[in-house]
């Protein structure tokens, strides 16, 4: 535990929890990839040699990374409590009928952790059950799903956030995701790697209360930003807030309320920082993004994001840099994810390729860009930050 934790958003990466796509983008189909979030069917193959290049970027910069498949499997090899509490959250009798929740129950508990472990990941077919009686069995068409596939378990931002001392499990808001706490929090809870490790929420957060990592910036020592909008909700910010304040975590939570569309589903979506005060921004959010900061039992009234941020960051300013994109230009970069980078230290960032004006910009300003491919991964409308939990960074960056 002395080893992990994070306290900026530009620290050195030391580790990093990611998962390598596998059988649940084989789930995906036209049919069926909007309601698991996806824009389309990705090529699998594809997906999992961009996912590999991009481990192997980290790993060339010595950032040790971690798979959530490897560490849910040792969790449920280490605790059968671990096993209990991902099955309770994928046989819910309300959903599939206490007649199959029982019959699952039995055939799941009898398998091994890595078996378990696909199972809970790429989900579970009708058709794949045999004939085994109950209502819901016997009215659920073939090819739906049982236990639905988690394609957006890619995304480990969004399910935890790591801060100086410990690691909160989030409440994701979409029900397609929302399974994605039970493996999260399995992981943390039980597996010999964490032992110790304070949780700072559990994910068991009120369902109205949502909080995604992806609305989550580390500004600086016990300063976030935190996105409101399609994925995270005012009273997600305010519970996330007063738990920080009362495990000494954080003294200013600046609330950055954005548009509510798929676009920017995140605040990472349209900010991110890539140096120790510096951040890139879509450029039509720059002079137009304000905050609400929440300090111990105050609220302040709404003011301009970037100098809030430099206020409670006590630094003279929070540098925009600036991409001097077109209108056109910017809108289509900002879609595929080209303010979603991932730092891996002070002016060293991944990015999506593809994003040619907004690198070549970034570049031009001193900040070293390691770009990698992502036709396949961009599918489900995130980039490198988005697909990265870091678990552990340098202090004092």
């Amino acid at each position: 535990m002395d080893d992990h934790g994070v306290e900026s958003e530009v620290g050195a990466l030391a580790t990093v929890m990611l998962h390598r796509p596998g059988g649940e983008l084989q789930r995906l189909t036209p049919r069926n990839n909007d309601e698991l979030l996806f824009d389309g069917v990705p090529w699998v193959a594809r997906a999992q040699a961009e996912h590999d290049a991009f481990a192997a970027v980290l790993r060339g910069r010595g950032v040790e990374v971690l798979y959530v498949r490897d560490l849910l499997e040792g969790a449920l090899a280490a605790a059968e409590e671990a096993r209990e509490q991902v099955l309770d959250a994928a046989l819910e009798p309300e959903v599939i009928g206490p007649s199959l929740a029982r019959r699952l129950r039995e055939r799941l508990s009898a398998l091994d952790a890595a078996e378990l472990g696909e199972v809970l990941v790429a989900g579970l077919a009708r058709e794949e059950l045999g004939d085994g009686g109950g209502l819901v069995e016997r009215m659920t068409p073939a090819q739906d799903f049982v236990i639905a596939p988690l394609p957006n378990l890619l995304f480990t931002r969004d399910s935890s956030v790591w801060l100086r001392e410990g690691v909160a499990v989030t409440a994701l808001a979409m029900a397609a995701r929302r399974r994605e706490t039970s493996i999260t929090a399995a992981i943390y809870r039980h597996h010999p790697r964490f032992a110790g490790t304070p949780l700072l929420s559990g994910g068991d957060t009120e369902r109205s209360a949502w909080l995604e990592g992806g609305d989550v910036l580390v500004l600086a020592p016990g300063v976030l930003a935190v996105g409101v909008g399609q994925r995270t909700s005012p009273a997600g910010v305010e519970a996330f807030a007063e738990r920080l304040f009362a495990a000494g975590e954080a003294h200013a939570v600046l609330a950055v309320p954005i548009a509510q569309d798929r676009a920017t589903m995140h605040l990472d979506t349209v900010c991110t920082m890539v140096d120790r005060d510096a951040v890139v921004m879509y450029p039509p959010l720059a002079d137009t993004l304000c905050a609400y900061v929440l300090e111990d039992g105050r609220v302040s009234g709404k003011e301009p994001f970037l100098t809030a941020a430099a206020a409670a960051m006590d630094i003279p300013e929070l540098r925009v840099i600036d991409t001097g994109l077109d209108p056109v230009t910017a809108e289509r970069e900002q879609w595929d994810d080209g303010n979603n980078t991932l730092a891996l230290a002070p002016g060293v960032v991944v990015a999506y390729e593809r994003n040619v004006e907004t690198n070549a910009r970034l570049a031009a300003e001193g900040i070293e860009v390691l770009a990698i491919e992502g036709s396949e991964l961009g599918t489900g409308r995130g980039g490198p930050r988005c697909m990265s939990c870091p678990i552990a960074r340098a202090k004092g960056a």
